[in-house]
């Protein structure tokens, strides 16, 4: 497969950051409506009689509910050259579905809302970043891909949803919770019309020429490492938000504003790995950042089930370990993106999200939660987590390098 060469610059550099700053706080309002129901589980799972397995299967059959999706969508946008509808569209679902979950009364009526929220969230980022692919110059793709991802994901969905929930439900209760969080993708929606032009790449490459097939894009080697190495990431993630709240809940006993003050930690260091991690893969290369980062990622588990010390000392261990997330768009948008050409970018990140929400983010929490009612203990799932780690380290030692700067330089030496 050829490895796609420059973006479309001709909005301009205005527009160019416009839309990464837009698009990564739609995506956050996105993961504020789907972080919300593993913050407020606490609260919702004595009030609906949730087993520990009902949990993880709310997690999980919500991951595979977007994993389709996100196969589907991006297969679909990339067909007909659709990006800015089909984003409108999902926001006003996902939106309504938030404003559901607080209505539901028993675990079947929650778990509708969830797999509908699903299937409508998770074409948006396949989309969000095909518009990247194709609006950004490629010397800023890197850090642009990461900033949309992990910027708005995680300071929303990761720091914000914790804290302000957990006060929320302590006052008014996790059903008004679930209300306020479906407001601002209405917001979103109207932004994205008035804001967000359809690329002009997108409606010229569509139909043009023979599609990707699925077969075809799991012969490059970085897209079928990138959605394995997925598959282990996003089940380490999965399991951290349906059980890491449980276990500081039920095991070290942690008060509702401390639990609220720890997860957020996760959203504060995903935040600002958005902007290192990501920009930092353009200036050193993806493939080192693969390998690094998961294996720091041991001490998460590691200090939630045994540092005894100062809450904000456990906070630090928290922040430090949940940098692996800083990779994810790497694995999901960039280095498949850079593996094939730019008109089938959205198939095959549709791929590396798709494949891992369906084969870690839809099984990993069902297991997790199985597990753990089987062994009569919350740490289980946070061993799982730690073994996982470990393997998306190794799993990184085969990642082809695809930053445009480190290809040119490796590209001179050889001619050299």
């Amino acid at each position: 497969m050829n490895v796609q060469s420059g973006s479309r610059q001709g909005m301009g550099t205005g527009y160019q950051v416009m839309l990464v700053i837009l698009l990564s706080i739609h995506f956050g309002i996105v993961f504020f409506d789907r972080q919300a129901l593993n913050f407020l589980m606490p609260a919702v799972q004595p009030d609906l009689g949730l087993s520990n397995t009902q949990v993880g299967l709310l997690a999980g059959l919500f991951s595979f509910a977007w994993a389709l999706a996100a196969l589907g969508i991006g297969y679909v946008s990339d067909r007909t050259g659709s990006r800015k509808g089909l984003l409108i569209g999902a926001t006003l679902v996902f939106s309504a579905c938030s404003f559901l979950s607080g209505l539901a009364q028993t675990f079947m009526m929650m778990l509708g809302a969830r797999l509908l929220m699903g299937i409508a969230e998770g074409g948006i980022m396949p989309i969000s970043q095909s518009l990247i692919v194709a609006e950004v110059s490629e010397e800023r793709r890197g850090l642009a891909q990461g900033f949309t991802q992990n910027f708005g994901s995680n300071l929303l969905g990761s720091f914000v949803a914790p804290v302000l929930l957990g006060f929320v439900v302590a006052q008014w209760g996790w059903r008004n919770a679930f209300f306020l969080a479906g407001v601002p993708g209405l917001v979103a929606a109207l932004l994205i019309w008035w804001l967000v032009k359809e690329p002009e790449v997108a409606a010229a490459e569509a139909g043009a020429g023979r599609k990707l097939t699925f077969r075809e894009a799991f012969a490059e080697r970085n897209v079928l490492l990138s959605a394995v190495i997925g598959v282990i990431m996003v089940s380490y993630f999965v399991v951290c938000f349906a059980f890491m709240p449980l276990y500081l809940a039920k095991m070290r006993h942690f008060d509702d504003t401390t639990r609220g003050w720890l997860m957020g930690a996760l959203g504060l260091s995903a935040t600002v790995g958005s902007i290192l991690i990501s920009g930092l893969s353009d200036r050193i290369g993806r493939r080192p950042l693969m390998i690094l980062m998961p294996l720091i990622g041991v001490i998460l588990p590691l200090g939630a089930m045994y540092f005894q010390g100062s809450v904000w000392l456990l906070a630090a261990i928290f922040f430090v370990g949940w940098g692996l997330v800083g990779i994810f768009p790497l694995f999901m948008a960039t280095i498949p993106s850079e593996s094939v050409d730019r008109e089938h970018s959205a198939t095959v990140m549709g791929l590396c999200m798709g494949v891992p929400e369906v084969l870690g983010g839809a099984l990993a929490p069902a297991i997790a939660g199985y597990a753990a009612d089987r062994t009569g203990s919350l740490a289980t799932p946070l061993w799982i987590m730690f073994g996982l780690t470990i393997v998306g380290g190794l799993l990184g030692f085969g990642i082809r390098e695809t930053a445009p700067r480190i290809v040119a330089r490796h590209a001179g030496v050889a001619a050299a």
